[in-house]
């Protein structure tokens, strides 16, 4: 037997194990956890009855709303003081805040029963008015630190007239609402209340507003 030939045996050992150690390791692996999934929260707003008024003989498309990047988000936005803004953790809105309030919009003018046609600005109904808006406020600002918030919703809109994109009226809905608690499922009912109000403040404005009617 040469001397490589008397090596060769316990090299192997060696080999196997190591292949025995790593195999032994990899068993051991702790896997981490899956980051945690939001809690989805829906707004559904008891959206006051419509006050009584001449059906309009207009359609209407309604833009998707402007809102600043803080707010153009599925997360739910909080102020503890008036130079900051943070989120809620491991809470979301089932949709972003713009595609919220555009979907509320739409359902409150068909619930209303006075137009002639309600549907998103890219649905491509031809139509002759256009309601824009811009979402200024959407957050539960807190006056204490373990305090329940007040909600605060604020909605810029402008009702132009269509093709031209006339500007005929503009106004602004502003809702607040206090959480009846400082937990999540109170503050998205106060959510409800404010957001709910400030739409049927705008759809009312709309069915009114000075120069709704078409030209001519």
């Amino acid at each position: 037997m040469t001397t490589a030939d008397a090596y060769m045996p316990n090299r192997r050992h060696f080999i196997l194990l190591g292949v025995a150690g790593l195999v032994s390791a990899c068993g051991s692996i702790q896997l981490l956890p899956a980051p945690m999934q939001p809690q989805l929260y829906i707004l559904r707003p008891q959206t006051p009855a419509q006050p009584m008024g001449a059906r309009v003989p207009w359609r209407l498309s309604v833009a998707t709303p402007d809102a600043p990047a803080s707010l153009d988000t599925t997360r739910i936005a909080l102020s503890r003081s008036a130079t900051t803004m943070d989120y809620f953790a491991n809470a979301a809105w089932n949709d972003r805040a713009p595609l919220l309030v555009e979907r509320l919009l739409i359902e409150t003018f068909d619930a209303s029963g006075r137009i002639t046609a309600v549907d998103r600005d890219t649905s491509g109904l031809e139509t002759d008015f256009l309601l824009e808006t811009e979402i200024r406020d959407f957050e539960a600002r807190y006056a204490t630190p373990d305090g329940a918030p007040e909600i605060v919703v604020s909605i810029q809109a402008k009702l132009a007239r269509m093709p031209a994109r006339e500007i005929v009226a503009s106004a602004n809905a502003r809702r607040t609402a206090m959480a009846a608690a400082n937990n999540l499922d109170s503050i998205v009912s106060a959510f409800s209340v404010a957001a709910g109000g400030a739409i049927a403040d705008i759809t009312a404005w709309t069915l009114s507003a000075p120069g709704g009617a078409p030209a001519g």
